[in-house]
């Protein structure tokens, strides 16, 4: 065997760590996807809260009269 060829324990490992490579390039892609999905839901939760408090607000500063049953109302249909 000459010197410029690799043993194949030396070619075994180095295919493997290639593998290894891949295989974190793909991982932290996904982690970076991923980061990314919870930053855009957290920014719509915090969105949902806000419109939640401002219908409980509008809902507070309605008068009892005008609030009314739902069941009440005539259905659009009618």
């Amino acid at each position: 065997m000459s010197a410029a060829t690799p043993a194949p324990a030396a070619r075994g490992a180095a295919e493997r760590l290639d593998a290894l490579e891949v295989k974190l390039a793909f991982l932290d892609d996904l982690l970076e996807s991923l980061n990314h999905t919870v930053y855009r839901q957290q920014q719509q939760i915090e969105q949902l809260v806000q419109a939640v408090a401002a219908l409980r607000q509008q809902l507070r500063a309605s008068p009892e009269g005008e609030r009314g049953d739902a069941r009440d109302e005539i259905p659009p249909h009618y």
